[in-house]
C-alpha cells in the first residue's frame, strides 16, 4: 500500500486539505466546473460535499489479477463526470442512487471489506469524489488499513489531480474509451476526451509504471480496460497504437467485449445493437499484431 509512507510522513493529510480546497471552486476533473460544492452548488456531476455511495462488496467479476481469492473490494460511488448515453450502471451515474456518507463511514467501508478478505479496495468512479477519499483514508489507515488501492475510472481525468495524487493510488484502472471526438461528444458529452485521456494515461503511466503482478494478485501499476463498440466507433486501433508507440508494449490491456445497448443507446442507430464477434476479435488481433500481450 503505497500512501502508507505518505501518511507516516504526514503528507496524506496534506494531499486531503489541498483537494478539500479544490471543493470551493471545483477543478477537480477537466470540466473544471468552478462551483462551490462545500455551499451545495452543483456541475457537471451533480456531486456535492458528501461521497455518495451506492454499494460496496467482494467483486468476483473483476480481471482476475484483481479477484485472486478473496475478490476485490468495491466501492462505488454515485455520479460521474462523463454523461455515457450507454452506461450500465446509469442509476448510478445518471441518476445519483446511493446515500451520502461521512468521511468515518466511508473508512468503515474499507475496513470492512478488508476483514472480508478482500485484495484490494477498488474505487470505482472516484474522479469527483477524490477529496472525500483522501479525508476517509487516513481514519482508515490509523485502524489498520494496508491494502493495495486501485482508481477505477473513466480516463477523463485532470493531469492536475492526478499529480497531487501521486503516491495515493497503488494501480491506476482506467477505461479508455475514445480515440475520436464524435463518439466522445456525441455519446459521453466530452469532445476533447481522447486528448485528456492521453495526458491522463500518460500521467498514470509516469506514476505506476507497468502492473506489477505477484502470486497472481496485481499488486502495483496501470491497467487499462478498452470497451468495444459497435461499427468502430471507439477507435480502437488507434488507442492500441498510443498504449504501444506512447506508454509500453508491456501495458497490461483488458479489450472488454461486454458493450449492450441499455439507458439512452437505443436512441441511436450505431450504439443500438451488441457488438459482433469478429468486432471484437479484430481488435484483439491488432493489439497481438502490435506487440501487446498482457491480458487477452
Amino acid at each position: 500500500m503505497l500512501c502508507l509512507r505518505l501518511h507516516q510522513e504526514g503528507r496524506l493529510l496534506k494531499i486531503q486539505k489541498k483537494l478539500k480546497s479544490k471543493l470551493s471552486f471545483c477543478t477537480l476533473c477537466p470540466r473544471s466546473c468552478k462551483v462551490n460544492r462545500l455551499k451545495g452548488e452543483t456541475g457537471f456531476c451533480r456531486a456535492k460535499s458528501k461521497a455518495i455511495v451506492s454499494s460496496a462488496f467482494l467483486h468476483f467479476g473483476e480481471e482476475l489479477e484483481l479477484v485472486g481469492t478473496g475478490g476485490s473490494g468495491t466501492i462505488f460511488f454515485s455520479y460521474c463526470n462523463l454523461g455515457c448515453l450507454y452506461c450500465q450502471n446509469y442509476t448510478l451515474s445518471h441518476l445519483g442512487e446511493g446515500r451520502g456518507l461521512e468521511a468515518q463511514e466511508l473508512a468503515g467501508l474499507m475496513l470492512g471489506l478488508q476483514n472480508q478478505g478482500a485484495e484490494n479496495i477498488n474505487f470505482v468512479t472516484p474522479t469527483h469524489m477524490i477529496a472525500q477519499i483522501l479525508e476517509a483514508l487516513p481514519i482508515a489507515i490509523e485502524k489498520g488499513l494496508n491494502l493495495p488501492l486501485v482508481y477505477n475510472c473513466g480516463g477523463y481525468e485532470s493531469v492536475e489531480t492526478l499529480k497531487i495524487l501521486e503516491g495515493v493510488f497503488d494501480i491506476y484502472m482506467p477505461d479508455v474509451k475514445y480515440a475520436e471526438r464524435m463518439p466522445a461528444e456525441k455519446f459521453s458529452q466530452a469532445a476533447d476526451y481522447w486528448k485528456i485521456a492521453q495526458a491522463a494515461v500518460k500521467e498514470m503511466h509516469r506514476q505506476a509504471g507497468d502492473l506489477i503482478i505477484e502470486g497472481g494478485i496485481a499488486k502495483r501499476g496501470l491497467l487499462i480496460r478498452h470497451l468495444v463498440l459497435p461499427n468502430r466507433l471507439a477507435g480502437s486501433f488507434k488507442i492500441i497504437d498510443f498504449i504501444r508507440k506512447e506508454l509500453s508494449p508491456n501495458t497490461y490491456i483488458n479489450i472488454m467485449d461486454q458493450y449492450y445497448p441499455c439507458h439512452g443507446a437505443y436512441e441511436f442507430n450505431e450504439i443500438s445493437r451488441r457488438i459482433t464477434f469478429p468486432e471484437y476479435q479484430e481488435v484483439v488481433e491488432y493489439a497481438k499484431q502490435s506487440g501487446l500481450h498482457r491480458g487477452f
